[in-house]
């Protein structure tokens, strides 16, 4: 891919992921996105906001879709037609490359599961591409999400696990260390929580050397978010924790049985499972 295609990138959502990502980004990539919310883009500096779908795609050749599950498919119905040749990144939990090539066709698409502290450089991002992706399309994406973060990349039918691991982690960290202080966060999560969410990884499959990258990358990552961006762990909470989804389902174990992290990251498991959209 030439090189001034590969510095073009499209976001299509710009809310907490979608900005994250993009603001991490603008530093080496031209990036360009779309939000149907216009509040969400219009103060942006350093990226080039797009009038409508059809002209980001005009202008890129890597997609990234950050948009909300409930918008997935309309998203997806309205770029079928105007994607030839173009690369597709799906952040979108629970939606399997398979699902996105049954309706865009034979497309090169990547998946990839970011967490929230991505948006300061210290996410967790697990990766798998799709049948018709190459490994110079996988290669591009891993570089792309290594500007936010450590990187994984893992078997399409561990990304549920990978869910409920990192991507519900944050939230779970932050359910159990409300009102401790900075100091106390720290120690917390090095001398219970990474040790703690490794063994958990490792209890839904993951192998030792993937649940230490996991472990280390979630604990480490938000204890960053937390202290850099001076928030309550119960308002950091509030933005992983989304009613009915992975996340939620881990804290209601917990809040039963708290410090029972592996419990809680299989419940949080089974919900990514059950909510994964099938072919």
């Amino acid at each position: 891919m030439f090189k001034f295609l590969r510095n073009k990138i499209g976001i299509i959502g710009y809310g907490n992921m979608g900005s994250a990502i993009g603001e991490r980004l603008k530093t080496k990539y031209q990036i360009y996105t779309f939000d149907k919310d216009k509040n969400k883009t219009k103060k942006l500096s350093g990226i080039y906001v797009t009038d409508n779908i059809l002209d980001l795609l005009r202008k890129v050749e890597t997609v990234i879709l950050a948009v909300k599950p409930q918008d997935f498919d309309s998203i997806l119905n309205e770029i079928k037609n105007n994607i030839e040749g173009k690369l597709i990144i799906s952040i979108a939990a629970g939606i399997p490359t398979s699902y996105l090539e049954k309706i865009l066709g034979e497309v090169r698409v990547v998946r990839v599961m970011p967490n929230l502290p991505a948006r300061v450089g210290k996410g967790m991002s697990c990766l798998c591409k799709g049948r018709f992706a190459s490994e110079e399309d996988l290669d591009l994406a891993e570089e792309v999400f290594k500007r936010v973060g450590e990187t994984l990349l893992i078997n399409e039918n561990m990304m549920d696990a990978a869910t409920a691991v990192s991507g519900s982690g944050p939230g779970f960290f932050c359910d159990l260390v409300e009102g401790e202080s900075p100091d106390e966060i720290k120690d917390f999560s090095e001398q219970y929580f990474i040790p703690s969410l490794n063994a958990s990884a490792r209890s839904i499959a993951f192998t030792p050397i993937q649940a230490k990258i996991l472990a280390e990358a979630t604990g480490g990552g938000i204890v960053e978010y937390l202290i850099s961006q001076h928030l309550t762990p119960s308002e950091v909470k509030k933005q992983v924790a989304s009613p009915g989804g992975t996340t939620e389902a881990g804290l209601e174990v917990l809040l039963h049985d708290i410090k029972n992290l592996e419990k809680a990251v299989k419940a949080a498991a089974k919900r990514a499972e059950e909510l994964s959209k099938k072919e």
